[in-house]
């Protein structure tokens, strides 16, 4: 399949490695303030409902369009962040995503009414959508490969850090106070933009060789050798640039159907495991089940940390495919035993060792240079809308059948276990050029 692509014989193109750089990790970084933006973003919503209710009057209904309406954001986000990423470059789209975060997050501080609290989500929903597209394909394209996956697990580790410390600190903070400190990291992202290169992959995209050269070689360090890695770079993208694919009708042509299933599935089943409902109304889950919000939201919070920082690890050490796969399992059981107790503690846990991250870092490895950003807008956008789906619907599901829902929501973290067997391939230890010539039928 990927004959023509690669030529495994050619010298020039024998495996590389790298070693860990200041710039790689300061690139990263920068990469994963987004992500604790968005983590952060994501677990507001639990520990201000009751504040936000008292305050403004709000129904559960009219709640629930708050907590979801970010999801719906995201949506809109995920349409324009692959063609915004492949025209101004993943840099200027991360200065983007943050302009909707901060003022997201200024038209909750400031609102006087649940409308204003609305546009303020929905604008941070945008910003999400654009966050989930470039920052995983940012980090995978400036990461060599034997790095790239623990890479991508430390940025995901943020996302989980952002959304643990909601949790720990909200439920004894204002929700104006709390929106406060969620702000902060986009303001960091914005000023830390301005010392990390642009994507080499990027910039070999839109024909700047010299400039490919020279962010390699901040990325690689002043005396490493880049020559094999820019060979590389060039002469794929030179071969997939003459291929059909720029076009949005081009990504379900037979020859990208694996990468876009692949996609598509993960996305949709993971949120459909029910992540999005749980982890926004998790206060309300706890109280209903005789415990206390504000030390339940604390346990669960303090106890993803250390198992997301394992993510970080497993990721290279296991492989993607076998860390999604036990810990879909690992999800399974514990949504399983939520509807029999609400025992959500296992749920969480596996949720962000691998389920959580390891999508976006597939999704990120998986997808050729010329439909990354229309395959990958429209994998977010699965994504998103999935992700509404289960928020929106999950107060009004969880009051009408509370053991019900979780028993749903364990289908479907038990289908990611066949999904995966069946069909997701092992990426670690691979350069990206080789992981998407094998993926797709070209001719």
């Amino acid at each position: 399949m990927d004959e023509g692509l690669l030529d495994r014989s050619s010298p020039r193109k024998a495996s590389w490695e790298s070693h860990v750089t200041a710039n790689v990790v300061l690139s990263s970084s920068v990469a994963a303030c987004g992500y604790f933006a968005y983590g952060f973003a994501v677990g507001y919503a639990s520990p201000a409902q009751s504040g936000i209710m008292d305050d403004l009057g709000l129904s559960i209904a009219e709640y629930s369009v708050f907590a979801s309406i970010m999801t719906f954001g995201g949506m809109i986000g995920a349409l324009i962040s692959g063609k915004v990423a492949d025209i101004f470059g993943r840099r200027v789209t991360m200065w983007l995503l943050d302009l909707f975060f901060i003022l997201g997050w200024c038209s909750i501080i400031f609102g006087k009414r649940a409308w204003w609290l609305d546009a303020g989500r929905l604008l941070m929903g945008v910003g999400s959508g654009i966050q989930l597209y470039v920052a995983p394909i940012y980090i995978s394209e400036v990461t060599p490969k034997n790095i790239r996956g623990c890479f991508a697990a430390a940025a995901s580790f943020t996302l989980t850090l952002g959304f643990s410390l909601a949790y720990y600190i909200g439920n004894n903070m204002n929700w104006r106070t709390l929106a406060l400190v969620g702000a902060s990291p986009c303001f960091i992202q914005v000023l830390g933009v301005f010392f990390i290169p642009e994507s080499p992959r990027w910039l070999s995209k839109i024909g700047l060789e010299e400039e490919v050269e020279a962010s390699l070689q901040r990325l690689r360090g002043g005396n490493a050798d880049i020559s094999t890695e820019a060979a590389e770079i060039r002469d794929y993208t030179k071969t997939v640039r003459q291929l059909s694919g720029s076009d949005f009708m081009d990504l379900f042509s037979r020859k990208y159907a694996r990468p876009l299933i692949v996609g598509t599935g993960l996305m949709a089943l993971v949120q459909f495991g029910g992540n999005s409902g749980i982890s926004s109304f998790a206060s309300s889950i706890f109280r209903a089940a005789g415990c206390s919000a504000d030390s339940a939201s604390r346990v669960m919070a303090v106890l993803q940390l250390p198992f997301a920082a394992m993510s970080i690890i497993l990721t290279e050490k296991a492989g993607r495919r076998l860390l999604m796969m036990i810990t879909s399992a690992g999800a399974c059981l514990g949504c399983f035993l939520s509807a029999l107790g609400f025992l959500l503690k296992l749920f969480s846990v596996s949720f962000t060792m691998g389920m959580g991250g390891t999508p976006w870092i597939i999704m990120s490895e998986i997808l050729t240079i010329n439909i990354k950003g229309s395959a990958g807008s429209f994998i977010a956008l699965v994504n998103c809308f999935t992700s509404w789906i289960v928020s929106y619907a999950f107060n009004f599901l969880f009051q009408w059948n509370a053991a019900g829902i979780f028993f749903l929501f364990s289908f479907f973290c038990g289908s990611v276990v066949v999904f995966v067997a069946m069909l997701v391939p092992e990426t670690k230890g691979r350069t990206l050029e080789e992981i998407q010539a094998s993926m797709t039928l070209l001719q």
